[in-house]
């Protein structure tokens, strides 16, 4: 089906933002994309008009949540004026078109607990090992096979060495322990949707080997708390540098997470470009 978006929308910055790791860049303007045990092919044609390879309802149903589509981030955009605060101005001119995507908070819990001391492309290694591990073997609308995100249930089920296997590392243990508490009920994920949002990281916290930075990003990108302000070495620095005197949290909220990633994805790109 071809779909029109007229809201910010890009593709590329989305997947170069850091909060997914099953994006699978498979042309100049296309994706495919697994989230949980749904797969998508996604290709941008031109302006504002995309191809996707789902139907009306499955768009409906799932992708068009997924993306975020019935957020206005245009006029989240424009509440920031540039003698205001031009450090994030121009991060948001420079990076619009990033969303922050609705996904499964488990797949964020054990994604962002892989992702504790790895850069990208490990963490997205790790990933495909597990799904390829223990993931249910699916099939696409092509015919083609991929692996979903596997269950708390196949993930508690594996062993020590299966897990070492995947390239976890020390977080072996915290995986486990994590996929044990979900299953067992010692945590609710779906329920800190509608939690407040101090209240989820207070959960999130309480398991074993997740710290306030990965209950952040599980708050943010798996709960769609978009206040919630993940800070690694990258937003220390830019709160170092930008914000001497505090950052502005109580001014910019309820949309501090979707600022975040604005200045997040701006900063290690001036970086990267040696700017």
């Amino acid at each position: 089906m071809i779909i029109s978006i007229t809201d910010d929308f890009n593709l590329d910055r989305i997947a170069d933002s850091g909060q997914c790791f099953r994006w699978n860049k498979t042309g100049s303007s296309s994706y495919r994309i697994i989230a949980g045990e749904a797969c998508l092919d996604i290709a941008h044609l031109q302006e504002d008009r995309y191809e996707l390879s789902c139907t009306k309802a499955a768009f409906e149903g799932f992708w068009q949540d997924y993306f975020d589509l019935r957020e206005d981030y245009r006029s989240i955009r424009e509440r920031i004026e540039p003698a205001q605060d031009p450090f994030l101005w121009q991060a948001m001119e420079h990076e619009k078109g990033i969303r922050i995507l609705r996904q499964d908070p488990w797949e964020m819990l054990i994604t962002f607990i892989i992702s504790q001391n790895k850069n990208i492309p490990a963490i997205r290694r790790s990933v495909e090992l597990l799904a390829e591990s223990c993931g249910r073997k699916l099939v696409d609308q092509e015919g083609q096979s991929y692996n979903g995100f596997p269950s708390p249930a196949a993930v508690a089920a594996l062993s020590e060495k299966e897990l070492s296997d995947c390239k976890m590392g020390y977080r072996c243990k915290y995986i486990h322990a994590a996929a044990v508490a979900v299953l067992e009920g010692s945590i609710d994920l779906e329920s800190l949707k509608a939690a407040e949002e101090k209240d989820a990281i207070t959960a999130l916290t309480g398991l074993f080997g997740v710290g306030v930075k990965v209950a952040n990003c599980v708050s943010l990108f798996g709960l769609h708390h978009i206040d919630a302000f993940p800070i690694d070495v990258w937003m220390k620095r830019i709160l170092a540098e930008q914000y001497p005197e505090g950052y502005p949290f109580d001014r910019y909220s309820p949309y501090n997470g979707i600022y975040q990633q604005y200045m997040f994805a701006w900063y290690r790109h001036k970086e990267a470009q040696g700017v």
